[in-house]
């Protein structure tokens, strides 16, 4: 005699658990890892020219240190926005996944766009001191950092255009999220550095 199951038994669990890690999120924290490097060899570089110089930032120098910050907390609000898509995916609830990651595409662009507008602005140049260099090389390479965020982020929406996320997609969305956590993280340092240590 058979046992009739309860129809909750066969619905899909809630939550989507990977009984181990998977190799594409082990990878983006290998090569994380290789980034961490690069951005702690800029960081000594910049703390070595720093070293040398009687001012930081030199005399004549004015950068918008309350317009970086509004810029900074909207970036590191989107770490938050990315996580609980996160969350969502995890928990099968694709069409507000895909609502926040559209929302951490708008707060990086956002940033980036101050960037833009930093470089642009900004009087002192490249070439026209130690401390110009500084700022162009990593505030250069921290946007293209977050450019190539937003370009993943959006490869992500292509992929979950369909009504089913496939078995790679939850593996998908948390290394686009490990990325974006990292950068954010390098910001901080960068910001702190660039415009909040004199």
């Amino acid at each position: 005699m058979s046992q009739a199951l309860p129809l909750d038994s066969l619905a899909k669990p809630e939550k989507i658990v990977h009984d181990r890690p998977p190799m594409l999120a082990i990878g983006v924290m290998i090569w994380l890892g290789s980034e961490l490097m690069f951005f702690s060899g800029l960081f000594a570089a910049l703390f070595t020219i720093r070293a040398h110089l009687a001012a930081w930032p030199p005399q004549g120098t004015h950068v918008d240190t309350l317009q970086a910050g509004i810029f900074t907390i909207i970036l590191v609000a989107s770490s938050g926005t990315m996580q609980w898509g996160v969350w969502l995916i995890e928990h099968r609830r694709r069409v507000s996944a895909r609502r926040w990651v559209i929302t951490t595409i708008v707060m990086g662009a956002l940033f980036l766009g101050n960037q833009v507008y930093e470089w642009t602005h900004l009087q002192t140049r490249w070439y026209t001191n130690a401390y110009g260099s500084v700022f162009y090389i990593t505030t250069g390479l921290h946007g293209l950092h977050v450019f190539l965020g937003l370009v993943a982020m959006a490869l992500l929406l292509f992929r979950m255009r369909g009504k089913e996320g496939d078995a790679g997609e939850l593996a998908a969305f948390q290394g686009v999220s490990y990325y974006w956590h990292f950068v954010d993280v390098v910001w901080i340092g960068l910001y702190s550095s660039l415009f909040l240590l004199k």
